[in-house]
């Protein structure tokens, strides 16, 4: 079985847009760190983006929209402009972050100290479970987001206290 899973609700417009293909947005803008979101995981990397705020951190999160072609344009501004970078998605390894990867790497964006993660489900099976059970077991929740950021900026002691509001 499938897990089904629920979505969030937004206004639909009387007329829609259509979406440029291969381009990106920026839903949160900040500073310091980038989490680029593809798909579903959105919701979570903007409650993670809450969090690291609390902690003092200026958080941007980006929808990649796209998993091909990736916006070359949009990869380059969070690289050049933050110090950590971190990828999101609900595919598996060598997936929308490996070739995000490939395309900083060719591009030069790995040269200057950036610090790239990427969360992707693991290479594991997963027990049958609810859709937000196997979330937050594979790290794709707003707490597993959360803590791969403080681990790149060596900070992940600091998550054994609560969040200040």
């Amino acid at each position: 079985r499938y897990p089904r899973g629920e979505g969030v609700g937004v206004e639909l417009p009387a007329k829609g847009t259509p979406l440029e293909i291969g381009k990106g947005r920026i839903v949160r803008e900040g500073s310091a760190i980038a989490i680029l979101s593809l798909g579903a995981p959105l919701q979570e990397c903007l409650k993670a983006a809450e969090d690291l705020g609390t902690r003092g951190l200026s958080v941007t999160v980006a929808d990649a929209r796209f998993a091909k072609p990736i916006d070359e344009d949009l990869v380059r501004k969070l690289a050049n402009d933050h110090e950590v970078l971190v990828t999101v998605e609900e595919g598996s390894i060598g997936g929308f972050s490996a070739q995000v990867l490939q395309f900083m790497a060719n591009d030069g964006l790995l040269e200057n100290g950036l610090k790239v993660r990427a969360v992707t489900m693991p290479d594991a099976f997963l027990e049958q479970d609810k859709p937000e059970a196997q979330v937050a077991q594979a790290g794709l929740d707003a707490a597993g987001i959360v803590a791969t950021v403080m681990s790149a900026l060596g900070r992940a002691d600091e998550l054994t206290e609560p969040a200040r509001a």
